[in-house]
């Protein structure tokens, strides 16, 4: 079908700042309720949908092969925890979970505790918070998004008369924590305009939530807080967090009235976790230790203050401490050496330490729900490329190891068929840079291929190598995929993060460069070939890379893209930007300001031939507002040269993850795959 791309109006506006003058035509998109800007988003999504009607039948048959690998009737591995197995089960042709419990044996009668379908019913969109039970298990709380924007409203359910409390609290963030009294909630709100989190109230069930009290106030507009529990039960937590520090304030589980404590006082650059067991407070803590380290003190007094802590795992520069879990006879630590997770194993009494071994040359491993301090035995997650998402349970004393599930993909898959690798390419400034890779097995001998690299690279987060049951129906159409373990992220360890942000972050994108150069040079894929993907951050990465080298790429997927940087970044008014200071910089600084003007997305496109780009939004996304891939798109639609696709899909009915549900996402999935495979030629 023939249609004409729509062309967005422009209405002069400029941004004027360190005597420089930014030209924004597109800056009335803004206005998510204003008719023009909707009838706008519905053009695009109608030409979009013009653009691939000839991938249509691809399109179902993509939703179609990979709905049918999900086997239907599917339940989590139960754990115990009080007198009771909890776990989660979907029923065939259900969107969305079953939450149930099992009193005593998992041969007795089954309780729902929440069935996520009945609340779905007559929604476009439904999201809801795994139930919070009750210390004495016969209440739950949740939270219920039906928008999704993230605001969430609290709800209350007695499992024993199966009653709702006729209370309800709205627009909060979904974050609750039981008091031991069987009575009292803990929970955050956050401010209507920014999306900060940034009160923490007390509501006592069966009372007016407008009478709930505030309990504390985070001041500072960089930080946000939310409310936690230790791993004793003994203590709730209210933690402030910052990109760079942290604060802590703690108060005995069981007096939800009584005086919060301060556990350590904020300090720029000191960022901490704790957890509390018998007897002893334990502080993950990056604090003269640059890949953190772990520590303890005593839970009574003035030993919190850092000066009373003493080392327990000192810090390694080679190793990043991520995580760790505490039970009775043993410390279980998650780290990462060389790019790799971890799983150490240490015992109380003798001090004896072990590591869990692996099979994968790339993987993701991380600790499990252990919710059970005394429990004989360790769950942990396992993953990779090759192989679905796999939960084991391995002995503390013997080592004996136990699959307890994988992830069930249905149909004609089979591990032995892919091939996994892990290489690296060399950036600009000799960094070498990890990218994990799978294939199909065979297909290396075929001479270079279609090859999807993906990447994020942003807030320290690390993108291991993980199983995705939909990737298969790009790999068994003779599709490479790698992912880039780029700077920004933490995969090599804190300094890995500290060499991709704020007037650093140009490395991400040359990282990125880098690693495509590096996959065609080593033949495993040709420019005619090579397809690009990331979303949110990650979709800044792209619009960054298009920018820079858009001859070395033949098409392109932005999520949800952060393109507009510095309109963003000079917006406090708006979702995330006063907390993310530290990651980006702040623009009214003019050494950021001229920084991050140089590589914002939206800022230097220019008259060039631009790679085929489909972009997704989502009308009511909280993380990346719409307008932005909005305008980028018109302005990109306004320069670029040259007959390659660009095309903008809005959801207009949900927010920064998509479409919600276990299958409908894969519609988003299935289109976005048969825009690659149309490129490709494997239509």
């Amino acid at each position: 079908m023939n249609m004409t791309a729509p062309v967005a109006k422009q209405i002069p506006h400029q941004h004027e700042i360190h005597n420089d003058v930014r030209q924004d035509p597109y800056y009335w998109m803004r206005e998510r309720e204003n008719p023009e800007v909707i009838a706008h988003l519905e053009a695009e999504n109608a030409y979009t949908q013009a653009q691939l009607a000839h991938t249509e039948g691809l399109q179902k048959e993509l939703f179609e092969e990979i709905k049918a690998r999900i086997k239907e009737e599917d339940q989590s591995v139960p754990y115990w925890w009080r007198g009771y197995f909890y776990y989660s089960r979907f029923e065939a042709g259900k969107e969305y979970p079953i939450y149930a419990r099992k009193k005593a044996s998992l041969e007795a009668k089954e309780e729902i505790t929440l069935d996520v379908n009945v609340l779905a019913e007559g929604q476009a969109y439904c999201k809801s918070t795994g139930p919070a039970i009750s210390p004495q298990q016969d209440l739950i709380a949740f939270g219920l998004d039906l928008v999704g924007r993230r605001i969430y409203e609290l709800r209350f359910f007695n499992l024993v008369t199966q009653s709702y409390f006729p209370e309800r609290i709205p627009d909060v963030t979904g974050n609750i924590v039981w008091a031991e009294d069987n009575q009292t909630i803990f929970y955050s709100k956050q401010d209507p305009q920014t999306l900060r989190s940034h009160r923490i109230y007390r509501h006592v069930l069966g009372t007016d939530p407008s009478e709930d009290v505030l309990i504390y106030e985070e001041t500072d507009d960089t930080f946000r807080t939310y409310v936690s529990k230790s791993r004793s039960r003994q203590y709730l937590f209210i933690l402030s967090t910052s990109t760079l520090s942290d604060e802590v304030r703690f108060l005995a589980a069981d007096n939800p009235t009584g005086e919060w404590q301060l556990f350590q006082a904020r300090e720029r650059e000191h960022e901490y976790g704790i957890d509390h067991f018998n007897g002893n407070f334990y502080i993950l803590s990056n604090w003269q230790a640059e890949n953190f380290q772990l520590m303890q003190c005593s839970s009574a007094g003035e030993a919190t203050k850092k000066e009373h802590w003493e080392t327990l795992i000192p810090h390694n520069k080679d190793t990043l401490l991520e995580d760790f879990q505490l039970f009775r006879d043993y410390l279980v630590v998650e780290e990462r050496t060389n790019g790799l997770n971890q799983i150490r194993v240490m015992s109380w009494e003798a001090k004896e330490t072990w590591y869990i071994e692996y099979r994968d040359p790339a993987y993701s491993a991380s600790l499990g729900h252990n919710p059970d301090v005394d429990a004989p035995n360790l769950r942990y997650n396992y993953e990779s490329l090759t192989t679905p998402r796999s939960t084991y349970e391995i002995n503390f004393v013997s080592r004996e190891t136990k699959l307890l599930k994988q992830q069930a993909v249905l149909g004609t898959f089979k591990v032995e068929d892919y091939q996994s690798e892990r290489l690296f390419a060399t950036a600009s400034d000799g960094t070498r840079i990890p990218m994990s890779v799978v294939y199909r097995k065979g297909l290396r001998s075929q001479g270079p291929a279609p090859l999807l690299l993906y990447a994020y690279g942003s807030y320290g987060y690390s993108l291991d190598p993980y199983f995705s049951l939909a990737r298969l129906s790009l790999l068994d159409r003779g599709f490479i995929y790698v992912i880039a373990h780029i700077r920004g992220g933490e995969e090599m360890g804190r300094f890995w993060y500290d060499e991709g942000k704020l007037l650093k972050k140009k490395n991400t994108f040359t990282d990125f460069i880098a690693c495509a150069e590096h996959l065609l040079e080593s033949g495993f894929t040709e420019p005619e070939k090579l397809f690009i993907s990331g979303g949110s951050a990650g979709g800044l990465l792209m619009g960054a890379v298009i920018n820079m080298r858009p001859e070395l790429f033949f098409g392109a997927i932005a999520a949800v893209p952060f393109v507009d940087v510095v309109s963003t970044m000079l917006d406090e008014d708006i979702p995330l930007t006063t907390g993310e200071f530290d990651e980006w910089g702040n623009p009214k600084d003019k050494t950021y300001y001229d920084y991050m003007l140089s590589y914002s997305p939206y800022d230097n496109v220019s008259a060039q031939e631009y790679p085929h780009l489909l972009v997704t939004s989502g009308l009511h996304d909280s993380q990346v507002q719409f307008w932005e891939p909005t305008k980028w798109v018109a302005r990109l639609r306004e320069m670029k040269t040259g007959d390659q696709k660009l095309l903008l899909h809005t959801n207009m009915e949900a927010g920064h993850s998509g479409a919600s549900g276990r299958y409908q996402p894969y519609k988003e999935v299935a289109m976005e795959y048969a825009f690659l495979l149309d490129l490709a030629g494997k239509a």
